[in-house]
């Protein structure tokens, strides 16, 4: 029997459409991702939080869902939208359908909308709150539980994401389709690297122990005293969903942090990073999510092709000149994708080099951050001399 459900959206337009995940009601941003695979890596992605995912490929379950192509433990979507769900999965790895998976874990999930022109709709007005429901089918009930839903911007969820107690991880990428690392020369001890968890993926911290780290993932307010006394070779900011000014403990920490011990960010950890160092952040009209994603190297000339997912902005302008120092750009709409500083031991991309979905043009960072551990001790970064704006 078919289940029906609405997706009623900010603007007022209500979609009828058929559930194949939980019957539940949820609220959440509405917005979209591109990508033309690799969809439980986006569900089980941290930075979705408080979001329904609508993916632009038109035909989604074709090869159900796998124990190994996870980002996190479950789940973290508010909802899924799709054109066509398939429920006959064909894939070796296989483990069980995707709707299976998502009713299991409490999940909404419809299909039958017509994603191309939803996706035009949010290009058009931006991204905006929405409530999925298979429960209740009332469109000026559902209009009116939109209205009342909180908005993205001032939303700390990075802080609802993290772990609750800091724990170790070593295990790398042992599938046959695991991507090639330079990992630590025949007898050198492994990098000590803290990664703050702002909504981290695995595949994060399987490239970091590829490229021979031994990793300590702590929680997202973990003091920045606390992370000096476990005597790092380098602290690592992770990916997150929210709003990055609403994270002050994460700017906090990260702003003592800065000059004392070799810093590598990412996608929220890029935007908390810019925070710390004086600089803004502003929300994108319908943000950048999906595999493809051209993105200059102003360093090498290069141009990446890159994984990312972020619905915020860090404002170029307001990074200081005289200290930081723009590396990367998007060719897209031109927006701010990383930045270096001059002087100390930090830099950071607003995209995923870990992929996962998507391409791995950027693994390369991961190197790099390896590359200033080995040439940059604490002491020497202190010595530098280079001011932190105070907050």
């Amino acid at each position: 029997m078919i289940k029906r459900a609405k997706l009623a959206l900010e603007n007022g337009t209500v979609l009828d459409c058929q559930s194949f995940g939980a019957d539940t009601e949820v609220a959440g941003e509405v917005v979209f991702n591109t990508s033309l695979s690799g969809y439980q890596e986006v569900y089980t992605d941290p930075s979705y939080c408080g979001q329904i995912v609508t993916l632009t490929y038109p035909l989604i379950g074709n090869y159900g869902v796998n124990l190994e192509d996870v980002e996190s433990a479950r789940p973290q979507v508010a909802g899924v939208v799709v054109k066509e769900y398939f429920d006959f999965y064909s894939n070796f790895r296989a483990t069980e359908s995707l709707g299976s998976w998502l009713q299991r874990h409490g999940i909404p999930a419809v299909q039958g909308i017509d994603t191309r022109m939803l996706t035009r709709m949010l290009r058009v007005e931006g991204a905006m709150r929405g409530v999925l429901s298979t429960t209740d089918l009332d469109n000026a009930s559902l209009l009116r539980k939109v209205a009342e839903s909180p908005k993205m911007s001032g939303r700390d969820l990075a802080t609802v994401v993290s772990c609750a107690e800091p724990y170790s991880w070593d295990e790398a990428d042992a599938t046959e389709f695991a991507l090639a690392a330079e990992g630590p020369e025949p007898g050198a001890a492994p990098f000590n690297v803290v990664a703050y968890d702002f909504g981290i993926k695995r595949n994060i911290l399987r490239r970091l122990v590829a490229y021979g780290c031994k990793v300590t993932v702590v929680p997202a307010g973990f003091p920045a005293a606390d992370v000096l006394g476990m005597h790092p070779d380098g602290v690592f900011l992770s990916n997150g969903p929210g709003d990055p000014a609403a994270v002050a403990s994460g700017i906090r920490n990260i702003r003592a942090l800065a000059g004392k011990v070799p810093i590598f960010g990412i996608c929220l950890g890029h935007q908390l990073l810019a925070h710390a160092l004086g600089g803004k952040t502003f929300k994108l009209k319908f943000g950048h999510r999906g595999g493809n994603h051209p993105v200059k190297n102003h360093l090498t000339g290069r141009i990446e092709i890159t994984s990312q997912n972020h619905g915020f902005a860090v404002d170029p302008s307001s990074l200081d000149p005289a200290s930081l120092e723009i590396t990367h750009t998007n060719l897209y709409d031109g927006t701010n994708e990383g930045f270096r500083h001059k002087y100390l031991p930090l830099f950071s991309v607003q995209y995923h080099p870990e992929a996962s979905p998507g391409p791995h043009d950027s693994d390369y960072l991961f190197r790099d951050f390896v590359a200033m551990m080995r040439s940059t001790s604490p002491s020497s970064a202190a010595a530098s001399g280079a001011a932190v704006p105070s907050p």
